[in-house]
């Protein structure tokens, strides 16, 4: 193979990369599925069907140290990372042999991606054992207590599902 085709074919083969690889990173989330169709047709009834979604994690940009007067080491000397996601969906329907009458033939329980995730990661604030240079001490510094403090983590989101009966699966 000469090498003008060798690199045609190195240049074709990724553009057909980038193209199959750039749905997968803009997607939201992951598709699951549970097959059970296998055990369906060897048990010979009707199961649950279940599927969901994975969300991806999507990392903030952190808020910077912060320069406080009279400390020797900036504030929050070890930033928290904003994080922000959809909660997982899930979907599961069952089949019900008709408890509630003629109308009814399943149960669904779905717990939708409508509401977001928010996240911080925990986060470190840092002070040295000595205070800032001091004028009226011609420039030193004085010692003082080491601090150490801990950003604690948060995090925020509003679940919700829903239950249902229904005709058909």
């Amino acid at each position: 193979m000469k090498s003008t085709t060798r690199g045609t074919f190195a240049a074709v083969v990724t553009c057909v990369a980038a193209a199959v690889a750039t749905p997968a990173v803009a997607a939201d989330g992951i598709p699951v599925a549970v097959p059970l169709e296998g055990a369906e047709h060897a048990l010979d009834m009707e199961l649950p069907s279940v599927s969901g979604t994975v969300p991806l994690l999507k990392p903030g940009s952190p808020d910077g140290p912060r320069y406080v007067e009279g400390r020797l080491l900036p504030d929050r000397a070890l930033p928290q990372l904003p994080v922000t996601s959809d909660l997982p969906s899930a979907d599961l329907r069952t089949p019900v042999p008709r408890v509630l009458g003629d109308t009814f033939d399943h149960l669904a329980v779905g717990a939708p991606t409508s509401s977001g995730l928010r996240a911080r990661t925990p986060g470190a604030s840092l002070d040295g054992p000595l205070t800032a240079p001091r004028p009226d001490r011609l420039g030193l510094p004085a010692p003082k207590l080491p601090e150490a403090g801990l950003l604690a983590p948060v995090l925020q989101a509003a679940p919700g599902a829903t239950l249902g009966l229904a005709p058909g699966l």
